[in-house]
């Protein structure tokens, strides 16, 4: 969760090396859907969860919900602040639905047509988490660190460390994880540590 100001730089930096981006352009900005969607996000978290104390930063504040919600709406996302921790990386536009409860670690690449839901509990999912198209999580679960959630997998019971998981139900159909298979850019997983 952003906390400070050293934080909000931290997932900023960290969500641009998940895109495999060193800066961000002007072109990138505004061609790049998915990255200013995310970049709104982590300011309103910031302001949300710092500058919440003078006037000006309560309208930033809106103003960036609305603009930010349009274009949620426009690209298919529902996706609330503080439930996705750095080096977030959407892959493409599309449908995809978090639940505003659930917590989501660091590294986490997410594809479209994704539901993480509420039903009898919220999901937590760990850290350096592939999560493929189509997938489907839901419950009061835990999803381990460095799992490859494979495509239209439905995940509603525990998963461990280091493992690929598939089918419907989901179960573990491999024990390489997901820095194994090569899902996140070369070198991003080992520069992590805030």
């Amino acid at each position: 969760m952003i906390t400070d100001k050293k934080s909000y730089k931290y997932y900023l930096e960290r969500d641009l090396k998940a895109y495999q981006l060193e800066k961000i352009s002007f072109f990138n900005y505004w061609w790049m859907d998915c990255v200013r969607f995310q970049r709104r996000l982590r300011k309103i978290e910031y302001l949300h969860n710092v500058r919440q104390s003078n006037i000006f930063c309560r309208f930033q504040l809106l103003f960036l919900e609305i603009i930010n919600h349009r274009l949620a709406i426009r690209l298919g996302f529902s996706i609330s602040k503080n439930v996705f921790g750095a080096g977030l990386c959407i892959v493409h536009y599309g449908t995809i639905v978090v639940n505003s409860r659930a917590k989501i670690g660091e590294n986490c690449r997410i594809h479209p047509s994704t539901s993480i839901g509420e039903y009898n509990g919220i999901p937590t999912i760990g850290n350096n988490v592939y999560i493929g198209p189509g997938a489907k999580i839901f419950g009061g679960i835990t999803v381990g660190n460095n799992v490859a959630i494979g495509a239209n997998s439905v995940v509603n019971s525990n998963i461990p460390d280091n493992v690929t998981i598939g089918g419907i139900p989901a179960k573990v159909i491999s024990s390489k994880s997901s820095l194994d298979n090569g899902v996140f850019p070369k070198n991003f997983i080992q520069e992590s540590s805030y």
